[in-house]
């Protein structure tokens, strides 16, 4: 059975967004950009929100199209471009959506979740904070791994909502990568 993953970047002060919605602070460099290759390419399928899906099809079916696009980033575009994505709105048109592999889902249905993760094919790649927020409220993350990018933003999108449950994590690991990202992985 395939496990529900959610990798992300946070600042040091917990922020997955800057005020205005930004993300260039994240330091994704050849060296952690290989790593991210190296732990998406085997997954099943990448599950996300619209804005994250939309982020992500604003670059990435092309990506490879640049000549002086660096080897990972070229890599990251076919592992894209091919890996199944359920991207879940309520506003976007699924006959409009179904590009590089992509199927719009309405809601989050657990029963649903808990099929994907059965089926053949891999973990499951969560994106997307409020995506994120919805799967945590289900119980649906089988693992955090927390990408702390060494930088104060002040402000801007928390990684996790407010909320009154408590969720006790066992750590699976840390990894220091040569730009200062510290990679921390939690299971639940």
């Amino acid at each position: 059975m395939g496990r529900i993953i959610m990798p992300i970047s946070v600042s040091v002060d917990g922020y997955v967004e800057g005020p205005g919605r930004e993300i260039d602070w994240h330091l994704v460099d050849e060296e952690l950009h290989a790593h991210f290759n190296e732990q998406l390419a085997p997954m099943g399928a990448f599950l996300s929100g619209r804005v994250s899906h939309e982020l992500m099809a604003g670059y990435w079916p092309t990506a490879d199209q640049d000549p002086d696009a660096p080897a990972a980033v070229a890599e990251f575009a076919a592992i894209w471009r091919t890996m199944p994505k359920y991207v879940f709105s309520r506003t976007l048109d699924p006959a409009a959506h179904t590009e590089w592999n992509t199927t719009v889902v309405r809601h989050v249905d657990p029963a649903e979740i808990e099929a994907l993760k059965a089926a053949p094919g891999g973990d499951l790649a969560l994106g997307g904070a409020d995506l994120a927020a919805t799967f945590m409220r289900y119980g649906l993350i089988d693992e955090f791994r927390i990408y702390v990018h060494p930088v104060l933003l002040g402000r801007g999108k928390p990684l996790f909502p407010v909320s009154d449950a408590r969720t006790p994590l066992r750590p699976a690991g840390t990894r220091t990568f040569g730009n200062g990202v510290v990679l921390l992985r939690y299971l639940t």
